[in-house]
């Protein structure tokens, strides 16, 4: 092989991309157990809303300031490349990406998009006996059941993101061996070093960006 395409384990994932991802895994599954369980369980199902508003939150500003690779500029590519992703995908030709591919890229978008409907509709929804979110009394009756109407089916949508996220993860995974899940866990990807390869994000700028998700956290469930 030619020294200049030797593949090496190089860091892809900075620590709180990694941290997001598995946080917002945590926070949507608990966040479903806790729905379905009802009684009790449903002050911990708000929390788990406080921390999915809270991690789309961080994921947003990550997106413009975090690392290279987590980066929405990096990921988000056009319709027409898009496409031609997906037409090598069909054809068992798709190239490796050392970040996310076309495809990859729009479902992380999605989801994002998904959570914070999620996440926004629930600090507004009641189900006009118990439980109610810590907005809900600044709409209207009528308003409040629109939006939880649209909570309870945004999340089967998500639901169904979620599988085709799956689906995408282990088609890379198994049939195309990239090892995606071992990369969101230690943050390290193989990559070629035909090209120079980008620093990941200063450490403090990730803790000022958690920082302000924190604080968005500690501000609703003081509401």
């Amino acid at each position: 092989m030619d020294a200049t395409t030797q593949t090496r384990s190089l860091p892809v994932w900075d620590i709180f991309t990694r941290l997001f991802h598995w946080s917002l895994v945590g926070a949507i599954g608990f966040a479903w157990w806790s729905g379905e369980e009802g009684g009790t369980w449903m002050n911990w199902h708000m929390i788990a809303g406080y921390a999915v508003v809270s991690l789309v939150l961080f994921r947003l500003i990550w997106g413009f300031a975090g690392s290279p690779y987590s980066r929405f500029s990096d990921f988000l590519r056009g319709p027409g490349i898009t496409l031609n992703y997906l037409k090598q995908v069909l054809s068992g030709k798709a190239p490796t990406y050392t970040g996310h591919n076309p495809l990859g890229g729009w479902m992380v978008l999605l989801l994002i998009v998904l959570c914070a409907v999620q996440g926004i509709t629930g600090l507004f929804a009641t189900d006009d006996i118990f439980t109610e979110g810590p907005l809900t009394s600044m709409v209207s009756g009528d308003t409040a059941s629109f939006l939880t109407s649209v909570h309870e089916i945004n999340f089967n949508i998500l639901l169904t993101a979620v599988g085709l996220h799956l689906l995408g993860v282990v088609y890379h995974q198994r049939l195309k061996r990239e090892p995606l899940v071992q990369g969101m866990i230690h943050g390290r990807k193989p990559v070629t070093n035909s090209h120079s390869h980008p620093a990941l994000a200063p450490f403090v700028r990730g803790t000022v960006v958690a920082a302000i998700a924190v604080a968005l956290f500690v501000l609703l469930y003081s509401l």
